[in-house]
């Protein structure tokens, strides 16, 4: 049978490959056999030996543990993850993954820190199903940085109009909502919503992210269409981006309340209970 070698320093994901093959070669298992310790099929080992599938966490976990790699595919995975991502947010990943606190403003739907796999799904296939998989486990890959011993620090101001945009469906949107709920009570995690009432606010002119560090300058990140983003640490940016921040946060609903706005959206509007026609009961 015909073997792809892999050059290991080709990318990331060429690298996790080489050494995947070189550890499973090693305990003398074939694809098949190492699939079947780890509850994965022969087929999906040898795809992401040759580069042809993005590894997850949890698939590095269990090779580690029946290889006993000492958790050196559970470390590559997140370079091979990130080096995923589109190049033009790499940089801005990194420093996500680096941010003591991050700020942000969304208008129309929840951040990707805060989304659910199928939320998140839905939102990456809109204009392509393209390797959807892959692209949705990277997206979630990012929330890992909750996972830290030290957390970043972070804050959501949702326009009350990201609870209405109906994304992937009633089961969707009230799964993501219960998401949202989840945080109460968190102190790192902090989501506060700007209802309708605010009437016109600071952050009119779109969605943007604060990322502030421990001995460095802080950076401000938008993005526009044509799939870029915008990173700037111009300090004059960034301290108009502060102050719109500061003024949202101050017209935005308190963590309770906002609390209490997600949860009566999410029974009224994505509640089990409605009528023929799709539509909320009061």
């Amino acid at each position: 049978m015909h073997i792809n070698v892999l050059d290991p320093g080709a990318s990331p994901l060429d690298y996790y490959g080489f050494e995947l093959r070189r550890l499973r070669e090693a305990a003398g298992l074939t694809q098949r056999q190492l699939g079947e310790v780890i509850n994965y099929t022969g087929s999906l080992v040898g795809q992401i030996e040759t580069a042809r599938k993005v590894p997850t966490l949890e698939f590095s976990q269990r090779v580690d543990a029946a290889l006993g790699s000492d958790g050196l595919l559970s470390r590559l995975v997140e370079l091979v993850l990130r080096s995923q991502l589109p190049a033009w947010f790499r940089h801005t990943a990194e420093q996500e993954a680096r941010a003591t606190e991050i700020c942000t403003f969304q208008l129309h739907m929840v951040h990707g820190l805060l989304q659910t796999e199928a939320y998140a799904r839905t939102v990456l296939g809109v204009l392509s199903q393209d390797d959807l998989d892959d692209r949705t486990a990277v997206r979630l890959a990012r929330q890992r940085i909750f996972e830290k011993e030290e957390p970043p620090v972070f804050w959501a101001v949702l326009s009350e109009a990201a609870l209405y945009q109906e994304i992937g469906g009633r089961e969707v949107m009230r799964e993501q909502l219960a998401r949202l709920l989840s945080f109460e009570g968190n102190g790192w995690i902090n989501v506060q919503v700007l209802p309708f009432s605010a009437g016109e606010h600071t952050g009119l002119q779109g969605s943007f992210n604060l990322y502030r560090f421990e001995g460095d300058s802080p950076i401000v990140y938008t993005e526009g269409y044509g799939g870029s983003g915008h990173p700037t640490a111009d300090r004059a940016t960034v301290k108009k981006c502060s102050l719109r921040y500061d003024h949202l946060r101050a017209a935005a609903l308190s963590i309770r309340d906002s609390a209490e706005l997600i949860r009566r959206v999410m029974e009224e509007r994505y509640g089990e209970q409605g009528d023929t026609g799709g539509d909320p009961v009061a």
